[in-house]
């Protein structure tokens, strides 16, 4: 038996879900708005407190799995134009920025602003606007809190459809559904797009040129289709179509205010290609030397044939 009550909540919750974003969708446009506006308005079953404390949990479970780069130069470099870029956003907490070493095209977000970057997309990049681009559209699904409200999305899409006699359990339900992370790195095609918009304003309020966020999409596609593979699976579930790329360029023309300069790269930038590139080719060559060798099984004198 279902609770047609109960049922009938959650499903005009997901019915408002469109008006609720269209509410805001004004404010989202207008960059003068930046740090005073609500960028992250929609159903969330999650605190700030308890998103924060999810996100903890997930980045130590990363840091277990992946392969961080723990170079002090390169790791600041990254994390200062992250830092800078958050002041320019409309991020309300704290936000952390790392890199993994991966030979993988991508970048992702997890709970509570723990924001990561491959050495490959950094090394894709052209340029300082341009690796500052693929962070601004992480902060940007930060400052938005997709992560947490792509969860609730899909934990009311499952609970409108659970019998009464379960919702005794909700809370255990919940917990295990938060077992299963899946929902916090896959955003809807709603959510990239808004992460899109987002991010080209934090880049042109810190500085940067815009532009170089539709060079970096570009990048990105050229890539992925001369060397299929080469970008990691979660960006390829939305990928740079020629229609994102298309949206991009028309808000940078309509909603950003000109400038009569930008910052596109510096020589700092350069320095840490150059000593990226270095640590990269050492950490291959120790594990390459680290690989398992072959082991070649010696005959025995008694098991050489003897000729005559």
């Amino acid at each position: 038996m279902y609770s047609r009550g109960v049922t009938k909540f959650f499903l005009l919750a997901l019915l408002a879900l469109p008006l609720v974003a269209a509410a805001g969708t004004v404010q989202k446009r207008n960059p003068d708005q930046i740090g005073d506006r609500k960028v992250a308005s929609g159903p969330n079953f999650y605190s700030i407190e308890r998103e924060l404390k999810l996100g903890k949990q997930l980045a130590e479970e990363l840091r277990k799995q992946a392969k961080l780069v723990d170079d002090p130069i390169v790791n600041e470099y990254i994390n200062r134009i992250g830092q800078n870029l958050a002041r320019n956003s409309d991020v309300t907490f704290p936000v952390n920025f790392t890199l993994i070493d991966s030979d993988e095209i991508g970048a992702f977000t997890l709970p509570g602003g723990f924001i990561y970057v491959n050495t490959a997309t950094l090394m894709l990049s052209d340029n300082e606007a341009e690796i500052a681009s693929v962070i601004a559209h992480e902060l940007g699904h930060t400052a938005a809190r997709h992560a947490t409200r792509q969860a609730t999305q899909e934990q009311m899409l499952n609970i409108s459809s659970i019998p009464l006699s379960v919702f005794g359990g909700l809370g255990g339900l919940l917990a295990r559904q938060i077992g299963a992370p899946l929902a916090f790195f896959h955003f809807s095609r709603a959510f990239e797009t808004e992460a899109d918009l987002l991010g080209i304003q934090y880049l042109w309020k810190t500085g940067y040129d815009p532009e170089a966020s539709v060079n970096m999409f570009e990048r990105v596609e050229a890539t992925e289709r001369s060397r299929p593979g080469s970008v990691a699976q979660l960006f390829r579930t939305h990928p740079m179509t020629a229609e994102r790329i298309a949206k991009t360029q028309r808000d940078i023309g309509q909603i950003l205010p000109n400038r009569s300069e930008y910052v596109l790269n510096t020589s700092e930038y350069e320095d840490i290609r150059i000593r990226l590139t270095g640590l990269l080719e050492a950490q291959k060559a120790k594990d390459a030397a680290a690989a398992p060798r072959p082991t070649l099984r010696r005959s025995s004198e008694t098991e050489i044939p003897k000729f005559d």
